[in-house]
């Protein structure tokens, strides 16, 4: 009973995380080189089914890094909240089998 407490516990401190995320976007920074010189900041990303690039400013390049970093703790998370989901599932139904 104490790790079913637990659990839910985790999955309310998930959800509240999840609100507080901010902005953010699918993706990877990789830095292009122009044929005649130069370099440039490139965001690749695949959103339903479809590949995408963008040009990314060097004055907006901290904020797609952090919308970035968001999307990784989305994924984290989302992921961390499943598995406790199917622990939690799986104790709740071997607790109803008990007489």
């Amino acid at each position: 009973m104490e790790r079913s407490a637990q659990i839910e516990r985790r999955i309310v401190k998930i959800k509240q995380a999840l609100a507080d995320l901010g902005d953010m976007r699918p993706g990877s920074l990789s830095t292009q080189t122009r044929s005649w010189g130069g370099q440039y900041c490139q965001l690749s990303y695949t959103h339903l089914g479809k590949g995408r690039t963008e040009y990314v400013p060097q004055e907006r390049l901290n904020t797609v890094r952090q919308q970035l970093a968001n999307h990784n703790k989305f994924k984290d998370l989302v992921q961390e909240w499943v598995a406790l989901a199917i622990e939690f599932c799986k104790l709740k139904a071997t607790q109803d089998q008990r007489p």
